[in-house]
């Protein structure tokens, strides 16, 4: 029988391309206290993060001054900006997402999972709004974990699956995500479409694809180079 195989997914830039959600929330938080935007790059920067991190990240001083009310503030702005969106056209899939996922899920010996900088209730609407709930075996987001990049929310997933780190792979579009996966042992593949430029990716992933369809060739070159 086929080792048992775990890819985990990050959600925002690596599944979803959710930036006009982000960054529209991210406007309205800090407009609702009459304080300077940061720039939209700075916003896409910090994308993966828990919010207390990505707004400590942001706006340190801010976050010292006002950091609850900040994180308040997004979630609220957030939620109502969903309410008037429709979250597959808002936060669509990319390209060949949907289709590498199915892939996986149908081979016996592999296991899915997500972590993610989301909160549970986010991550919930999101996989609802897309129909990808029965793909996952164990989802993990910031409301249960430290931010990334510490390795809390992988070895829970590994826990869950029963897969060891050799056998285990997580694919992100952050630095973030790249250093989460070495710091739970794990191999990592980087998106080259996601929010972080694909040279801070190639310096720390163990492969770096263009696109869905280059997904499981780099998944099978990992593999066999496990011990």
């Amino acid at each position: 029988m086929a080792e048992l195989k775990l890819v985990v997914f990050d959600v925002d830039g690596t599944l979803v391309d959710s930036q006009d959600d982000i960054v529209s929330a991210m406007t309205a938080t800090f407009e609702a206290i009459e304080e300077p935007v940061p720039t939209r790059s700075e916003i896409l920067g910090i994308v993966g993060l828990s919010l207390h991190s990505a707004f400590e990240k942001l706006s340190p001083a801010l976050y010292q001054l006002h950091g609850d009310a900040l994180v308040d503030g997004y979630k609220s702005s957030f939620m109502t900006s969903r309410k008037l969106r429709d979250s597959t056209k808002s936060s669509p899939l990319y390209p060949g997402g949907l289709d590498a996922i199915r892939r996986l899920h149908a081979q016996d010996n592999v296991l899915l999972g997500i972590a993610t900088g989301k909160s549970r209730r986010g991550l919930d609407h999101l996989l609802d709004a897309h129909d990808l709930r029965g793909y996952f075996v164990t989802t993990q987001v910031a409301d249960d974990h430290p931010s990334k990049p510490h390795p809390s929310m992988l070895e829970r997933c590994m826990y869950d699956a029963g897969v060891e780190a050799a056998h285990a792979v997580m694919i992100g579009d952050t630095s973030y995500d790249m250093d989460m996966a070495a710091n739970a042992a794990m191999a990592s593949v980087g998106v080259s479409w996601g929010y972080h430029a694909p040279e801070i990716l190639r310096t720390r992933a163990t492969a770096l694809i263009d696109t869905y369809a280059d997904l499981d060739a780099a998944l099978s070159n990992i593999w066999r180079e496990t011990p």
